[in-house]
């Protein structure tokens, strides 16, 4: 453990710069190669999810019109019950004693009537339904079909820019993890935060005509020379990144 330390303490932060700035420089490789695949893969991603929700949007109108389907024949049931109970109203009708009979029995016969026309009225209802939510399938249908093809078309574009960089991209990786063995934990932690939060994924920048390389604020005189001998870790006051002398970037053959 002591030995682990007393290696720590002797590499220099210059040298730490510089293994940093190279840890910089694969990581802008792996950087650019996804650049190249642009958007697609979120374009893939967002295919994927809107064909899920299409399909899911088929199954409920086909749910939706199995039901209308079930109440229109429901509806076509109650209309034959009402025509048999009219006609056996009717046959009585002849036979009948007194008036007293004869009403109750034209009584029954209109609410039956009134039953068939309300049972008509509710197929017509349904039926308009189930048109619009055969119309809304087909649509939906047509949209399936059509995002299909495009998200097999987008799979086909991704897959062959990821065969054409896979090799390359899991070369810059092993040699970016061989990096990141050189540089002490907390300093690498550090490194990725600032990474993660800069826009354009930058950690640590050269100074450039005296600002940030970074966010191209301009840098006090001493801090300028703080930075050129290399003493200490600086880093902007302004974006955060971690910089390096220009100088030392060049002298170590990383530019």
């Amino acid at each position: 453990m002591a030995t682990k330390k007393k290696a720590e303490k002797e590499v220099s932060v210059e040298d730490k710069l510089k293994t940093l700035y190279k840890l910089q420089s694969h990581l802008s490789e792996i950087d650019k190669i996804k650049t190249l695949r642009g958007e697609l893969p979120l374009e893939v991603a967002d295919l994927d999810d809107e064909i899920a929700g299409l399909g899911t949007r088929i199954n409920k109108f086909s749910l939706d019109l199995k039901d209308l389907d079930d109440a229109i024949r429901q509806q076509k049931v109650k209309i034959e019950t009402s025509k048999m109970k009219i006609e056996r109203y009717n046959q009585q009708l002849e036979n009948v004693r007194n008036s007293k009979e004869y009403d109750h029995l034209s009584k029954e016969v209109e609410f039956e009537t009134l039953e068939i026309e309300l049972a008509e009225k509710h197929i017509r209802e349904y039926a308009q339904d189930s048109k619009s939510l055969k119309e809304q399938i087909e649509k939906s249908e047509n949209a399936l079909k059509e995002k299909t093809v495009d998200l097999e078309h987008k799979k086909k574009e991704l897959d062959d820019i990821v065969l054409e960089t896979k090799t390359q991209e899991e070369k810059i990786r092993e040699k970016a993890k061989k990096m990141e063995t050189l540089i002490e934990p907390r300093l690498l932690a550090a490194f990725k935060r600032i990474r993660k939060n800069a826009r354009n994924g930058l950690g640590i920048v050269p100074i450039q005509r005296g600002a940030c390389g970074g966010c191209f604020n301009k840098i006090p005189p001493q801090r300028q020379m703080d930075i050129k001998l290399g003493k200490k870790i600086i880093v902007c006051e302004y974006c955060g990144r971690i910089m390096i002398d220009p100088d030392l970037v060049e002298k170590a053959g990383l530019i």
